[in-house]
């Protein structure tokens, strides 16, 4: 069986076949420009794929997500209709994400950013905030990275609600569901955490008329999909005092253009989309293990709705 491995950034793309392989005897694991036999290729290994690469594959029996999305997989007009596509999730991502939710929270709650600011002038200046259960924090989204996330805001003490598609139920978080309860939702929520798939439905979700439904001085996280965010709407909500402070993990384009407002903003903290960030050694291990259970049983407990978009 032969798999073929892309990744936009050739260094990486390497180090995913040569960890694959060591994972895969009796496979032929090779970076997809390199494939010399098209026909030979059963599987693709991919993020962020260009248009048409899964189409040069005749016999193409399912494509890996290298993450826990696969909107970068469904972007492709030229995606063969029917193959299926598997995510790439796990404890050490899911972990990975509950850590960068509660640091940015904790540091919007904790105001950091404007001590850092008092340092920087010297500035002797104590900033009093109040205590984390008299803090409303608001996650969309509450699949595996959302709701893992929300409990752990809520075992720091936030007053943590949750929002999704669907009814959830979280011990300890205050949870609505469906669009009907999406103000109550937002109303009153102080920092806000996008967790959210990224669909036709989601996308833009974080927009103007959303701002002015939190509370006053809210701060914005997004570490889903840059797509979820519509630039100028934070970056006047930033300028108007609608929005107090952002971090952003996640761009409509990556790297994120080096000329982009965000990167000088005084009131944005951007970080290069590592939130929950995949690596080879454990990223490798889920995907292969993955394989081989969709090559001897035609599916695995990671496969996606490509309907639903994830």
């Amino acid at each position: 069986m032969t798999v073929a491995v892309y990744l936009p950034l050739d260094d990486k793309t390497q180090w995913w076949v040569d960890m694959l392989q060591s994972l895969l005897p009796g496979w032929t694991v090779a970076a997809l420009d390199a494939v010399t036999d098209p026909a030979a290729v059963e599987y693709a290994v991919v993020w962020r794929p260009r248009s048409g690469d899964m189409a040069r594959f005749p016999n193409l029996k399912a494509i890996v997500s290298i993450g826990a999305g696969i909107d970068h997989v469904l972007a492709d007009e030229k995606l063969p209709a029917g193959v299926p596509i598997i995510r790439t999730v796990g404890d050490d991502l899911t972990q990975r994400m509950r850590e960068y939710v509660a640091l940015h929270v904790l540091r919007h709650h904790r105001d950091m950013p404007r001590q850092l600011r008092a340092q920087a002038e010297r500035d002797w200046h104590a900033i009093v905030v109040p205590v984390a259960p008299q803090r409303t924090v608001g996650v969309m989204g509450l699949g595996n990275l959302g709701a893992a996330a929300a409990r752990t805001l809520a075992d720091l003490g936030f007053a943590t609600r949750g929002w999704s598609k669907s009814a959830k139920t979280i011990d300890g978080v205050e949870t609505y569901a469906g669009p009907d309860q999406f103000d109550r939702f937002l109303s009153g929520c102080e920092i806000l955490v996008n967790l959210l798939p990224m669909t036709n439905q989601t996308s833009g979700i974080l927009n103007a008329g959303l701002f002015a439904k939190l509370a006053s001085d809210a701060c914005i996280i997004n570490c889903a999909r840059g797509g979820h965010l519509v630039d100028d709407d934070l970056l006047a909500a930033l300028d108007n005092g609608t929005i107090k402070q952002a971090t952003l993990d996640v761009f409509h384009v990556e790297p994120l253009p080096a000329d982009h407002a965000f990167w000088g903003h005084p009131a944005i903290t951007v970080t290069p989309h590592v939130a929950s960030q995949i690596d080879a050694g454990t990223g490798g291990r889920i995907i292969a293990a993955n394989l081989k259970t969709f090559a001897e049983t035609g599916t695995c407990a990671d496969l996606a709705d490509a309907v639903r978009g994830y």
